[in-house]
């Protein structure tokens, strides 16, 4: 059994972890950091990412002619979050810290770590169900230039310089079982050493023992992530009472060793584990025709112009639009028990509107390749989109209504869809746009979105019929609910120190990022506004690792 000691033991090389392993170091502290995976998936599920941060009156916003404020944010995150519970303390706290970080110097950090913006802003989670329901009132999502390696690379850089200069470690492939507590202080970890394994980032590793570690340190940071590659584990938390049945189906958003093992074994050992029921999945996930871990499944990041049918064929009901709410919309679906749904579109709407998350599948912004940004602009689908379109399962493409209809029962085998009601939905919508105004809710809504300079220039299509043949061929894309975020966690005071049961500090252990529910064991409440999981690692990461340098 190897052992050894340090000041501090960070668990998890993710985001979180690299930015509370960097502030330790920077103080001057040894830090030891390690990971169950190799150091092929140093950055965790941040690499992965799109790269979207969510700022407050940013000058990206302000070019844009964007109005946006500190209180107007607030007020978007408490109508969205809907914090109803006691053990909401915590979490109350930290959004509002994090408000205050989002609109103050998060932006100028990061500027100084040479992180770069996309210069137009996104508008996720648009809401639609008035001012004083969930969502953001304003475009708010920032793209790294870079996306998610573009985030990664700072911190990444800064702990590297740390290990060349003696002072941070890495232990890869050390998969921690348990915490080492004496007279009730977190004292260290100990756990299994696994074979070491080349495998791609984020494919599954080997999960052979060749060894055990117990390490001893004067804190542990754990930041280990969430719950969202563990599919039992999310049909046990999934919220019954609320969304109905969890699905019999879901693709998975994140490799399978994003298991939740740390968050239950830190409960175990006496740390406080609240909101387990909130978490954050996606009802636009598609089958990733090219899979990298078990079930692979690729969010689509949907402008507001695509038709939402049920497995029939009906239209979604008000406010259950592409790209508005998700938790109401994931709601409905499950409540429902729809296996799947479908969005019906065409290549005018797919080409402006059908951005999908993820820094492989945006290889322009990735590789911060400037001409390959600009082709957006012109007439061809995105080579990402396209290969979708001719690879991906959940498409179906035709010339025709009746011939896309076929092909949806076609696909999935059970006749179902109903070509009458889908032309029905179709010619209704399309009946709307021969005046400049109508009662059509989503085509209102996707008028006001284009007096935007942003929205209309790159997200958001001029509203024209579906079934304009200039505009074709027709789409239709089955859409299957998509495992994602853990939106609670173990709960934390503003220091990031966990907490137990009854509210006191467990001496010696900190978490930050995704285990930590983002912080406070919960700052979404029961819905995110996009951008602020990044944000929250970076945030959380960094409170932690400024807290316990400080501490020691």
């Amino acid at each position: 059994m190897s052992s050894t000691t340090s000041d501090v033991i960070v668990v998890g090389a993710g985001l979180a972890g690299l930015v509370a392993a960097a502030e330790v170091a920077d103080a001057g502290k040894t830090v030891l950091l390690l990971d169950q995976e190799g150091e092929q998936n140093l950055g965790g599920q941040a690499f992965w990412s799109l790269g979207g941060l969510f700022l407050i009156d940013s000058p990206e916003q302000r070019r844009l002619g964007i109005h946006d404020s500190h209180a107007l944010a607030v007020s978007d995150w408490h109508h969205t979050a809907g914090f109803d519970r006691p053990e909401d303390y915590w979490p109350r706290q930290w959004a509002q810290a994090y408000l205050d970080f989002a609109a103050g110097e998060k932006r100028s950090w990061l500027h100084a770590q040479v992180v770069r913006f996309f210069p137009a802003v996104g508008w996720a989670e648009r809401g639609g169900q008035g001012a004083g329901g969930p969502g953001n009132s304003v475009p708010r999502f920032h793209i790294v230039w870079g996306s998610g390696p573009g985030m990664v690379e700072p911190f990444e850089r800064r702990v590297r310089e740390h290990a060349l200069a003696g002072r941070l470690r890495f232990g890869f492939r050390h998969r921690v079982r348990d915490l080492s507590v004496v007279n009730g202080r977190v004292e260290g970890v100990h756990g299994d050493v696994l074979e070491p394994s080349d495998v791609a980032r984020g494919e599954r590793s080997s999960r052979v023992v060749v060894g055990e570690f117990d390490f001893t340190a004067g804190a542990v940071i754990l930041t280990s992530g969430g719950i969202g590659g563990n599919p039992d584990l999310v049909r046990r938390n999934w919220p019954t009472e609320r969304l109905g049945p969890p699905p019999a189906f879901m693709v998975t958003g994140v490799p399978a060793h994003v298991d939740g093992h740390l968050q239950l074994a830190a409960q175990d050992a006496g740390a406080h584990l609240i909101n387990p029921d909130r978490m954050w999945h996606y009802t636009e996930g598609l089958r990733n025709w090219n899979p990298i871990w078990p079930n692979h499944g690729i969010r689509v990041l949907p402008g507001p112009s695509s038709l939402w049918l049920s497995p029939s064929g009906e239209r979604l009901p008000f406010p259950h639009y592409p790209g508005f709410d998700t938790l109401g919309t994931l709601q409905h679906i499950t409540r429902q028990g729809y296996p799947h749904t479908w969005f019906l579109l065409n290549r005018a709407i797919i080409k402006k509107e059908f951005a999908l998350s993820g820094s492989e599948q945006n290889p322009d912004w990735t590789h911060r390749d400037v001409r390959a940004t600009l082709g957006r602009m012109g007439r061809q689908v995105q080579g990402p989109v396209q290969a979708f379109m001719d690879h991906g399962e959940d498409f179906v493409v035709r010339s025709s209504l009746p011939e896309l209809v076929r092909g949806m029962n076609e696909l999935i085998g059970d006749g179902q869809v109903d070509l009458a009601t889908v032309e029905r939905e179709v010619r209704e919508r399309d009946a709307q746009l021969h005046n400049p105004a109508g009662k059509d809710t989503q085509l209102a809504l996707i008028r006001a979105a284009r007096a935007l300079p942003s929205e209309r220039l790159t997200r958001v299509t001029k509203p024209a019929p579906i079934l304009d043949p200039e505009s074709g061929p027709l789409i239709a894309v089955r859409m299957n609910i998509l495992t994602r975020k853990t939106l609670g966690g173990l709960e934390t005071d503003l220091q990031g120190r966990v907490l137990t049961p009854g509210g006191a500090v467990m001496p010696g252990l900190y978490a930050a990022g995704e285990v930590a529910g983002f912080g406070g064991g919960g700052m979404h409440g029961y819905r995110a506004l996009e951008g602020t999981f990044l944000g929250g690692c970076l945030f959380s990461g960094r409170v932690a690792g400024r807290a316990v340098a400080g501490a020691l």
